[in-house]
């Protein structure tokens, strides 16, 4: 069985570490050296322990830019370490503790600057990385929401797309994610999570409060939808290869997908997961959309079918946009290209930002 988890895990999300940060030759290297599922933690670990090394030395050379680059990609190569890897908790902690140490080590040294934002929220926290461009605020700003299996380290291409537009961007991690993935269990009501988020954006100076809008990217688009839907000072929202309903696609998850929901749903058994997913519908909540929405959804999409963006798309009241990718795949990762630059385009316009001559 472990071989057959392996094999899933090689085989889906190649793409996307690649379009999120991990060097092509890392990712072939490392997988091919791999022969079971229990040495995936591992073997991510020594990429991203390579990755800190080379960091440190720029760091000692005085070339901070660059130590903020190796830093970050640690950062990341640590997350997808553990991204999926619930079966050992005690492997996965350890990998997250040095993801979130490299990161905080790298956001400094990032150009522009990140800040690493606490928020609290129902005795825990919700944990952020806030970063502006480089001419004076205050600053539209787009909150950029993960997944089941992502988390912020997943986000600085991302990120690059809006800041070069002039927006700020908050990563974050929200319950059932990254920082707060221990302590908060995954649930579908957003509208709580945004209001404590927003309410912390609003208190900076650097974010224009009038002009805030949302990205999402599976089961972060879902939550996106939930946020537009619920009575927040929203102006665009992105869903990028969300769910409509994740129970309907329960079945036909793969099993560490499965897994990893029930471990950070809190939930009991497999069976009460799947209770769980079902719960996490737009059924009665697309419809109150009424603030600028775009849906990107891939047609080859393995986990959600694209037919569920075209239903959100269908439902919302307000301005729709739909886009579908004939070769997209989850989450579109093999088409970066045509949705990432499209997406940021679209939400400066929706945030009224004014381009920067530089």
């Amino acid at each position: 069985m472990a071989d057959d988890l392996l094999e899933t895990a090689v085989a889906n999300w190649g793409p996307r570490f690649t379009a999120n940060g991990v060097d092509a030759s890392d990712y072939a290297r490392i997988t091919k050296s791999l022969e079971r599922w229990d040495d995936w933690c591992a073997a991510w670990c020594a990429g991203a322990e390579e990755h800190l090394e080379l960091g440190e030395v720029a760091l000692a050379e005085g070339r901070n830019r660059t130590a903020g680059e190796f830093f970050a990609r640690a950062a990341t190569y640590f997350h997808f370490g553990k991204f999926l890897f619930v079966h050992d908790l005690d492997q996965a902690r350890a990998a997250h503790d040095r993801a979130v140490d490299a990161i905080n080590r790298a956001m400094p040294l990032f150009v522009p600057p990140g800040s690493r934002e606490e928020i609290p929220f129902e005795g825990s926290h919700l944990v952020g990385i806030f970063r502006a461009p480089d001419h004076q605020g205050p600053h539209p700003t787009v909150i950029l929401i993960p997944g089941l299996d992502s988390t912020k380290e997943e986000f600085r291409d991302v990120e690059r797309a809006f800041l070069d537009r002039g927006m700020a961007i908050f990563a974050l991690d929200g319950p059932g994610q990254g920082e707060a993935e221990w302590t908060l269990a995954i649930r579908p009501e957003w509208d709580e999570v945004g209001e404590a988020v927003i309410a912390h954006l609003q208190a900076m100076p650097q974010v224009d409060s009038s002009r805030i809008g949302v990205w999402g990217v599976s089961l972060g688009g879902f939550y996106a939808a939930r946020m537009a839907s619920s009575d927040l000072p929203i102006r665009g929202t992105i869903a990028l290869a969300g769910p409509y309903n994740l129970g309907a696609a329960w079945k036909d998850l793969n099993p560490l997908t499965r897994r990893a929901f029930q471990v950070r749903s809190f939930s009991s058994s497999p069976e009460e997961a799947e209770e769980r997913a079902w719960q996490m519908t737009l059924e009665g909540h697309a419809v109150k959309i009424s603030t600028p929405l775009m849906v990107v959804m891939g047609k080859r999409d393995r986990l959600f079918p694209w037919q569920d963006g075209e239903r959100l798309a269908n439902e919302a009241r307000g301005e729709s946009t739909l886009v579908l990718l004939e070769e997209g795949n989850h989450g579109c990762a093999n088409v970066i290209y045509r949705h990432r630059p499209l997406g940021a385009d679209w939400m400066a316009a929706r945030l009224n930002v004014t381009p920067v001559v530089q």
